[in-house]
Order: C-alpha cells, then sequence, then structure tokens
C-alpha cells in the first residue's frame, strides 16, 4: 500500500488534504498522473501545506463555476436517435462520449470523463445519467434514446415505447376502426 495527500476531493476515498493509503497502481496511473493527488513525503507534505490556501482558494473558484453551470443545465434532457431492433434493443449501445457530444449540442461544455456510466445504455428508453462537473458538483441529466425523433416525444410525455407496445396497438388499432 502507498500513502498519498489528496490534491482535491475524491469519492469513496477523501477529501482534499487528506492523507489516504491506496494500492500503488491506483496511485501511479491514476491519481499520480492526473494531478489528483501527491506521494505522502516529509517534503511533499510541506510543500502542501504551503500552498493549501492557494489550492483551496482554486477549489473554490472551480466549485463556483460549476454551481452556475448546474443552475443552467437544471433538468437538462438530450435526445439521442439509435437504430435498434423491434424489442428495443439498440445495434450498439451509447457511450459516455455520445452523451457528452449530444450536451456539448446543448450548449454545455462537458467531457466524456465528467460523464458517469454506471454501465453502457444498450436500449431504448430514458436513462438518468449523472456529470460531475467537479467532485463536489454532479448533476443528472436525462438522456431519451430513440430510435426516432417521433418516438423520442413519446418517451419524453410518458409513453412506454417497446417492440410489445407497438405490436399491441398496431393489432388494436383495425379493431377500433370496425367498430
Amino acid at each position: 500500500m502507498m500513502d498519498v495527500i489528496l490534491l482535491q476531493r475524491i469519492e469513496k476515498l477523501g477529501q482534499m488534504g487528506d492523507v489516504v493509503r491506496v494500492k500503488p497502481g491506483y496511485a501511479r496511473n491514476f491519481l499520480l498522473p492526473q494531478k489528483k493527488a501527491l506521494r505522502a513525503t516529509k517534503e511533499n507534505r510541506a510543500q502542501f501545506d504551503q500552498q493549501r490556501a492557494e489550492l483551496e482558494a482554486t477549489n473554490l473558484k472551480r466549485r463556483g463555476e460549476a454551481e452556475r453551470v448546474a443552475e443552467r443545465a437544471e433538468g437538462l434532457s438530450v435526445v439521442l436517435i439509435r437504430s435498434a431492433g423491434e424489442a428495443g434493443q439498440l445495434y450498439g449501445s451509447v457511450s459516455a462520449r455520445d452523451i457528452a457530444a449530444a450536451i456539448g449540442e446543448a450548449g454545455l461544455g462537458v467531457g466524456r470523463q465528467q460523464i458517469v456510466l454506471e454501465k453502457p445504455i444498450k436500449s431504448v428508453g430514458l436513462y438518468a445519467v449523472r456529470v460531475a462537473l467537479h467532485p463536489e458538483v454532479v448533476i443528472e441529466v436525462t438522456a431519451n434514446v430513440a430510435r426516432t425523433p417521433e418516438e423520442a416525444e413519446r418517451q419524453a410525455r410518458g409513453e412506454v415505447i417497446t417492440g410489445a407496445a407497438d405490436e399491441a396497438e398496431a393489432a388494436s388499432l383495425p379493431l377500433a376502426e370496425d367498430a
């Protein structure tokens, strides 16, 4: 295990300034190259203590900017049109990059690293996607994945879109005309 000093808040790990024990690979491959932490040596601890006020001020400024963006993005919904089979299964999947591009078209600049997807989106529907604008500011964006823009509008109104529902709807239409 390896001790590191966190330079920013990291979810499920700690706050800025905390000395935490992590696996060496996590430190070497993620925390240190991304400047999210420093090795916990005497020299680095002294350097961190000297720069702490500056780092906290920078963090507050970035957090303020992220909160302003979060206010603008309140209730944001993006539509992603994809090819899908009859049962609503996508031919491929919707990735963080696709969602970041759609949010960018909506007027917010976010990177694909900021999109938090628990698992890839592989079927048609509405999905709540977390966007980490800052380690302390996370918003939720609705991703409306549909086959056509008309289907996306129906999903946004709350209708359930699946292959079985479409077939049942199509089967009931001729009966309604006969009556």
